[in-house]
């Protein structure tokens, strides 16, 4: 993996290189990326690791990934997947995609063979990035079958990417994957640093591959404009949004003291970690990636008082749980929080319960949870107090009947949670999910319906309950997992939870709950959890059963696995 350091080198000036003016450039991220490249060179775009790039080091070094894909005939518009743990390759990969006006896709390294086999196929991969811890995976997942017709999609095998580019990540001897490869760095000191790009466009696309909680990982297509202003802050949050892209850089702090550094613990394979780096990088900030390949929460708040964070991007209870943990049992001192303004939970909520320890362990510290899905960007967050999921939601959201009609405020419905305006275009390759999940109304409204039911509050607040998908029939009545699961969690001897529902002969379905208790709580009892759940929500929605685990099971997107927790009954 590259170390490089900033070097004291003076801001471009004029086009004599082949560059752009900024004026010609569009709200296209790879030129919003260089309009801030152009206004703050030297200061720090991103630290992983020991790695350290500064603005005009990343720029450079995401123009040479440009130049190795269209030397390599990676034309405007091809697919190049990324598949590796949180490193600075990531991130030059992406923006060198974007560069080149290709489209990077994101694979999860947790994938199993058969899965990456599939999004790579689906995704019509013409290049793959890739680090070489991984090969294995890479081999069998590009590998023959013995049987083709027993291929995954049930007939040809898949077609592996001609270009293949391997990332060094000092993992051991390279593992020969049957198949022509280039070493990344190598390739790129074969390469041009500088800009020589032809104009881009707002319209080029940004796909992000989502795993949901059902069914197989479906590529959501953006325009590259409308991701911008749905999640990656639009020039600044509260403001006005940016009208053009070099009014990007009189938004920029020229002050380095003044920057925004934040922590992405996710890992850039989730759109929850990318859309937090471009907020970084579009407030001309610095971007802290999470690299170790196991969670530590002293490891983390080290970080954030070693980089001076100011806000740190976690992913539910599973990450936030352990922070809490770790402040509570250590000396006071240890950790420096004293730059850290605000903690946020994307993809999952934080529990009443994992928030309130948060914000007793820092008073000072603003913590909220951003609602928000691949299909949708960002609707909305819930701050500290806050009671339950109540979001304030922006004008374009609304809560949607079965006719795609605005339901009444306050008046108690259950609807769909639904969102116009900037959207995606649509699911890469299914036209019928398309169709499904972004409905045009009989006024020629199209809406993004991911399917999260809502209810409007009297206030105008939107009350979410949960996928419809994941909810409880139980003797008629419908339960939502996400507010047992609340209760159950709130429960002293709880670390983790996660509630579904399993068939019942009398009932149709019964509420049952696969429980991690905290250290030293073992003995809790079924009845216990019952006892307490009895005061704080109706007897139908309290478990019937329940299953201790060590650790609560999860999806290969890192999300509490429904249909593993089930096969536990």
């Amino acid at each position: 993996m590259i170390r490089l350091r900033a070097e004291g080198r003076e801001p471009r000036e004029g086009t004599e290189d082949g560059e752009r003016r900024m004026a010609d450039r569009e709200l296209n991220l790879a030129d919003l990326f260089e309009v801030v490249a152009d206004t703050v060179p030297e200061r720090d775009a991103l630290v992983a690791g020991s790695a350290r790039l500064s603005y005009r080091q990343l720029d450079e070094r995401a123009n040479q990934v440009a130049h190795v894909l269209q030397s390599r005939g990676i034309a405007p518009g091809a697919h190049v997947g990324i598949l590796a743990h949180n490193c600075v390759e990531w991130v030059e990969s992406m923006l060198g995609c974007y560069k080149a006006r290709a489209v990077p896709v994101n694979l999860n390294f947790r994938y199993v063979a058969p899965e990456l086999r599939y999004v790579v196929d689906n995704a019509d991969l013409q290049a793959l990035i890739y680090e070489r811890a991984l090969s294995p995976l890479v081999a069998e997942a590009l590998a023959p079958p013995v049987e083709p017709a027993e291929a995954e999609g049930g007939g040809s095998p898949v077609v592996a990417p001609h270009l293949l580019i391997v990332i060094e990540d000092g993992s051991g001897p390279a593992v020969d994957i049957g198949l022509p490869t280039i070493e990344y760095e190598a390739a790129l000191a074969a390469c041009s640093p500088e800009r020589d790009f032809g104009p881009r466009s707002a319209d080029d696309v940004y796909l992000l591959y989502t795993g949901g909680t059902t069914g197989m990982p479906k590529g959501v297509m953006w325009r590259q404009e409308d991701i911008f202003f749905a999640a990656m802050g639009g020039g600044g949050w509260g403001q006005e949004p940016i009208s053009s892209a070099e009014e990007l850089a009189g938004r920029l702090p020229f002050d380095d003291a003044a920057r925004a550094v934040m922590l992405v613990v996710g890992p850039m394979m989730h759109g929850n970690a990318q859309w937090v780096t471009w907020n970084a990088f579009m407030m001309g900030g610095t971007a802290v990636l999470y690299t170790s390949h196991r969670y530590d929460a002293d490891e983390l708040w080290r970080l954030v008082g070693d980089e001076g964070v100011v806000s740190v991007a976690l992913v539910g209870d599973a990450m936030a749980r352990p922070l809490v943990e770790a402040l509570v049992s250590a000396v006071p001192g240890t950790y420096d929080t004293s730059t850290l303004l605000a903690i946020g939970s994307g993809g999952a909520m934080l529990s009443k319960t994992v928030k309130d320890e948060l914000q007793q362990q820092l008073p000072d510290v603003i913590v909220l949870d951003r609602f928000g899905s691949s299909e949708s960007g960002a609707h909305g967050s819930v701050e500290s107090g806050a009671s339950g999921p109540r979001f304030v939601m922006g004008a374009e959201t609304s809560v949607l009947d079965d006719d795609l009609r605005p339901l009444t405020a306050g008046g108690g419905q259950i609807g769909r949670l639904a969102k116009t305006g900037r959207i995606p275009l649509g699911y890469y390759r299914d036209e019928v999910k398309t169709a499904a999940t972004f409905p045009v109304d009989a006024d020629g409204v199209r809406w993004s319906v991911p399917g999260d039911l809502a209810t409007v509050e009297a206030d105008g607040t939107i009350t979410v309950h949960g996928r419809g998908s994941a909810s409880i029939n139980s003797g008629g009545e419908k339960i939502f997992p996400e507010e047992v699961e609340a209760v159950v969690k709130a429960h002293p001897d709880v670390y983790d939870a996660i509630v579904v529902g399993i068939a019942d002969t009398r009932f149709g379905e019964q509420v049952v709950v696969v429980l991690h208790p905290k250290p030293g709580a073992d003995a809790v009892t079924l009845e216990a959890i019952q006892e307490h759940c009895r005061a704080l929500i109706a007897g139908y929605k309290i478990p019937r059963q329940m299953i201790l685990v060590d650790e609560i099971p999860l999806t290969a997107a890192g999300k509490p696995d429904a249909k593993a927790a089930k096969t536990l009954f």
